[in-house]
């Protein structure tokens, strides 16, 4: 299969690349609400007008940070044949191992072959934005072939929550089998009233205990389920490979609160990575109107939602008491103000792109984009924003992003494809 390929580069006056392909699935440039970026060197990339209008952020940079160009890139488009595609792993052979939400598991060459369906996935809970969710390989892979996902499951004819299970892939890469329970979220909600802000992103530390971030499910206005101390929704868990909580969860052993729970306060988590340079968690979740955010997450805090927001609710009222900023509430390091929807997030690995260097790379849904965040680690701050995948026919909603093993970025969308960047 022919790999369509184009040279890329911030273009902020001239136009797109020339051959720029049109193969990222369905989408061909920006969709309607797509957010139209400047591209000003020390200036925000965003001009919209703030969502919240009493927003403030509590240090120069925590938001709207520089645009900072930096260099050219090739996007090869290795697939466009998947059905709503949601994350990926990378397997020894070469191959990737992808989930699409309607509840399959696929392979897919670095030449763009995709397989069948793999046998052996539960039925799957399907509906709006949730399925089949993310995956991940146990630490010994090499040795066991052991896979973790997760994904929604109904538990009767009208409520549904997120779980965790484990399986055994075939060493064909055809089938998994031995899918054992091994958590579920609670309490389980309403389908018609509770569908969205799910989460099901899953990080795999160095121990191979697995965090799992759980979203709140609320409605508008919101419920209060991040804060409710018994419930392990609107939570970042950490369980051990078994389902079990690790022994050194902030609340074993405490009355009244969820041994799983590793931080509360998260409103729909959609993205969860560590750190490879020092073990450090990072996530993204969605605020309501505004408020989108970039976390670093320690163990034993809370993060605020619904209590405090960057943003508004979808009926434009105030959340909760409409403040951003309370005694023993974490803050974002990064948010966005209006919305950009980050899905999955990656930090920079390898030597491939020496100017990437301390940056953080953060899918868009509604932003349309694949964002570089320049971080100073210091201070775990951003000091510099540039984004990428802007140009007519790779423009497109990003579902996921990941370094594979040969440090290359490889970008998964909501329009069927699969983008491989790679340096000039």
């Amino acid at each position: 299969m022919a790999i369509a390929t184009v040279l890329v580069a911030q273009t902020p006056a001239g136009g797109p690349p020339r051959g720029a392909f049109k193969g990222a699935g369905k989408g061909k440039g920006p969709g309607r609400a797509a957010p139209q970026y400047r591209l000003e060197k020390g200036l925000p990339i965003d001009t919209r007008p703030e969502t919240k209008t009493d927003d403030h952020s509590l240090w120069e940079g925590q938001t709207r940070a520089p645009y900072e160009p930096s260099i050219p890139y090739n996007v090869k488009l290795i697939t466009d044949k998947l059905q709503q595609s949601w994350s990926i792993a990378f397997l020894p052979d070469g191959k990737m191992l992808v989930t699409e939400k309607p509840g399959n598991m696929r392979t897919v060459t670095q030449d763009g072959v995709v397989s069948e369906p793999l046998k052996g996935v539960p039925k799957v809970h399907f509906q709006g934005q949730v399925g089949l969710l993310d995956l991940a390989l146990d630490k010994n892979f090499a040795r066991n072939r052991r896979i973790f996902f997760t994904y929604s499951e109904n538990v009767n004819d009208t409520d549904s929550h997120i779980v965790l299970d484990s399986a055994t892939l075939n060493p064909a890469a055809t089938e998994i089998t031995d899918v054992k329970r091994l958590f579920g979220s609670m309490p389980a909600l309403s389908n018609q009233r509770f569908g969205a802000n799910q989460g099901g992103r899953i990080a795999v530390d160095r121990d191979g205990n697995l965090f799992i971030a759980i979203g709140d499910r609320a409605p508008t206005p919101p419920t209060d389920y991040g804060q409710q101390n018994a419930t392990t929704i609107g939570k970042v868990l950490h369980l051990t490979p078994e389902g079990k909580p690790v022994a050194k969860n902030p609340f074993v052993g405490k009355a009244g609160y969820a041994p799983e729970v590793y931080s509360m306060g998260h409103r729909s988590p959609e993205g969860l990575a560590i750190n490879p340079a020092n073990g450090d968690l990072w996530e993204t979740e969605h605020g309501p109107q505004g408020g989108d955010e970039l976390n670093k997450i320690e163990a034993g805090k809370n993060y605020g939602w619904p209590v405090i927001s960057h943003g508004i609710d979808y009926n434009n009222q105030p959340i909760t008491e409409g403040i951003v900023e309370k005694a023993g509430m974490e803050q974002p390091r990064y948010y966005w103000n209006p919305v950009i929807a980050p899905s999955g997030l990656a930090f920079y690995q390898g030597n491939q792109f020496p100017a990437w260097k301390d940056s953080i790379f953060v899918g868009g849904l509604g932003g349309q984009l694949l964002d570089r965040l320049h971080m100073d680690y210091k201070t775990n701050k951003v000091i510099g924003e540039e984004p990428l995948l802007l140009e007519p026919g790779i423009r497109t909603r990003i579902r996921d992003v990941r370094f594979g093993p040969d440090g290359m970025i490889y970008v998964l969308t909501d329009t069927n494809s699969l983008l491989k960047i790679t340096p000039k």
